[in-house]
């Protein structure tokens, strides 16, 4: 049985999962322009080089940053202005939320990015998310969220570039090919 086209094309193909223990660092393949117009990064790089919940600045598209983030063991508790959201690339990560009390004493409502708080949020709990690979959550504007990972994962968090962002471009961007 012959294979038409379309199938031969997508039997060329195979598709790979990186984690934290096994990722090929990535590369930018430039056909016709000046590879410094162009930077990359591997989220599984930056994690296997990052101090658990050091949150590393990987991506930007106007005032909006994609965070990796090396979680192990239990963060300490943050909360935003703004709404963000945590996309579980490898591992299990487990979600501790907190209605706050008062919200605008906790983050002034200005402000932008993730905001570590000193000590335990004054609120109701809300509940727990346990995410994995592929999974993801929202970590509502109101609330205070702490993670937790028995071992070591990676989530990328995307957020408003804030006090808690961990910008080190010229360290983890590769320009040239």
């Amino acid at each position: 049985m012959a294979l038409n086209l379309e199938e031969e094309a997508v039997s060329q193909y195979t598709t790979v999962f990186g984690s934290l223990n096994d990722y090929t660092p990535g590369g930018v393949m430039v056909i016709d322009d000046d590879p410094k117009n162009y930077v990359f990064s591997n989220v599984f790089a930056v994690a296997d080089k990052s101090a658990p919940y050091e949150r590393v600045a990987v991506a930007k598209n106007m005032e909006y940053i994609i965070e990796a983030v090396r979680t192990e063991g239990v963060s300490d508790w943050y909360a935003t202005a703004h709404d963000e959201f945590a996309l579980c690339m490898d591992g299990e990560v487990e979600i501790e939320l907190v209605k706050l009390a008062d919200p605008d004493s906790a983050v002034d409502p200005d402000s932008e990015g993730a905001h570590k708080l000193s000590g335990d949020p004054d609120g109701q709990k809300m509940g727990r998310i346990v995410i994995r690979r592929g999974h993801q959550a929202l970590l509502p504007v109101g609330a205070a969220y702490r993670f937790k990972a028995e071992k070591a994962s990676v989530m990328m968090i995307q957020t408003v570039l804030g006090p808690e962002t961990v910008e080190k471009w010229a360290e983890i961007c590769q320009t040239a090919a």
